[in-house]
């Protein structure tokens, strides 16, 4: 690597849809500083070219799921993982971002030299170690664990003679028909995998500890294909993106201050699309929207469950034995693959080993500034997408906000951007995790700080979000800007 590729006003790490839209607010907004974008894998995509499970798919709507500068113009709404490839390799070849972007390089460590103001951040490729520096590092590798997903420490394990799979490392050439798969889990993934291998196994059976709220809805927008055919399709995109981000918003609020009567409603719409088939496994003893709720397109699932080729069981596992699994009840579920979707494990900036002039930086000690920085820590942002909305509704946020913040720098000819938190803030601290999920709970202790207003909290209100960055500006008197000594005396 020449001197010459080795330094960038912005690094940028991970090439997936965080990545991605950094990249093409950079190009909108910054068009006069230099930006590089360094990927572990030998693609781009992130999550949505890790993830090869059977029926891999959105679990939002493509229309807040697409960036809010390119319009989603497929018919399906709820896209599968290739269709999203697609679509990000669109965006990456039409705003020529692929040059950007060094594959098979990882990151490694980085430290702020604060007499540089620079990062110096260590990368491994194929050819080994490196050193590439930036004026600033925005960390787009998302919020879960690639190399060890959460381990559930399934009983037995070791006693089960048939085939075991991660949803996360699914094998090319697993073949499972006219086998019993029994898919051990009831998020998201488990949703949606089951209906994915229930027309070619003999049986697929979910089984889970605690049923999940689930709701049936169309892969296809009515109101979206039909305002393609009279609008511009930047305008129908706006049109239906808003409806859907309202709608949900709406939804969610609900579900938060009347869980009751929300959980009635859920609970007649199963019954609807069950019927006989309608049982206690569908009927989850916490609030909709204490975890995030599982949509499943087209009633897939449902379909499936009615068929009789997938079928849910509650229950705790006593213990694996060599054909199946032995619940704590004392049925017997036979299996001849087992699906282990039992969550993921969170990390917090890719699990890069950040340090400040040397001293190792733990986030959990430092709090959330505009969602996206941390107290104290300078010329450094991360995306953490919401929780209960679409992951890019904040992608989005936090790449305009970043360049706003790089322009300002500019506008102040500023080396330095922190945002100044001191000793004696006062501030007090509010739980950041407010759904019950595991993944979330187990995570606690490395989240950073959340306050109970902004700037300092890490919201789940994007309408909101959206209002603040509106109203406060870049220089709010928080966020301090400097010049290092050595620049300022040339």
């Amino acid at each position: 690597m020449g001197e010459e590729s080795s330094h960038c006003d912005v690094l940028i790490v991970g090439a997936g849809i965080s990545g991605i839209s950094m990249a093409a607010h950079m190009k909108m907004l910054c068009p006069g500083l230099s930006f590089a974008m360094i990927e572990r894998r030998d693609d781009l995509g992130g999550t949505w070219d890790l993830f090869r499970y059977p029926g891999v798919r959105s679990d939002s709507d493509m229309h807040t799921l697409g960036f809010r500068f390119e319009p989603w113009i497929d018919d399906r709404a709820i896209a599968d993982g290739e269709a999203i490839l697609a679509y990000l390799h669109r965006v990456v070849a039409e705003r020529d971002i692929g040059r950007h972007i060094r594959f098979g390089t990882t990151a490694i460590s980085a430290d702020w030299r604060s007499d540089e103001a620079r990062w110096h951040v260590t990368v491994e490729d194929g050819e080994g170690w490196h050193e590439l520096t930036a004026r600033f590092l925005y960390l787009a590798s998302g919020y879960y664990d690639y190399d060890d997903p959460y381990d559930a420490r399934l009983p037995g394990l070791a006693s089960f003679a048939g085939e075991v799979v991660h949803p996360q490392f699914w094998p090319e050439d697993l073949d499972y028909t006219d086998k019993r798969v029994v898919v051990v889990g009831s998020g998201a993934t488990a949703v949606t995998i089951v209906p994915a291998m229930a027309g070619k196994a003999a049986h697929v059976t979910m089984l889970q500890r605690t049923p999940t709220w689930m709701a049936a809805g169309p892969s296809r927008d009515t109101l979206a294909n039909r305002l393609r055919r009279w609008l511009p399709a930047w305008l129908a995109y706006r049109i239906v993106r808003q409806k859907n981000i309202r709608l949900r918003h709406l939804f969610f609020t609900k579900a938060r201050s009347e869980p009751d009567k929300v959980a009635k409603y859920l609970a007649g719409k199963l019954r609807e699309e069950l019927g006989a088939a309608y049982s206690a496994d569908f009927q989850p003893p916490y609030a909709p929207w204490d975890q995030r709720l599982c949509l499943v397109p087209d009633s897939d699932f449902f379909d499936a469950v009615k068929a009789g080729s997938a079928s849910v069981i509650t229950g705790e596992i006593e213990s694996f034995e060599k054909d199946g699994i032995r619940l704590k009840s004392g049925e017997a579920v036979p299996a001849d693959i087992v699906v282990t979707a039992t969550g993921l494990r969170l990390a917090i900036g890719g699990k890069i080993a950040v340090s400040l002039n040397g001293a190792a930086v733990d986030f959990s000690r430092h709090w959330f500034y505009r969602g996206c920085m941390f107290s104290n820590v300078p010329n450094l942002a991360v995306v953490f997408g919401y929780l209960n909305a679409s992951w890019t509704l904040r992608a989005d946020n936090t790449a305009a906000y970043v360049c706003r913040l790089l322009n300002r720098m500019a506008d102040k000819r500023a080396d330095v951007a922190v945002p100044s938190l001191p000793e004696d803030h006062g501030l007090e601290e509010t739980s950041i995790i407010i759904f019950s999920s595991g993944y979330l709970q187990r995570a606690r202790d490395l989240m950073p700080k959340s306050a109970a207003a902004l700037p300092w909290r890490l919201n789940q209100d994007y309408l909101e979000d959206c209002r603040d960055f509106r109203k406060r500006p870049v220089d709010d008197g928080v966020l301090r800007f400097a010049k290092i000594a050595t620049r300022a005396a040339a």
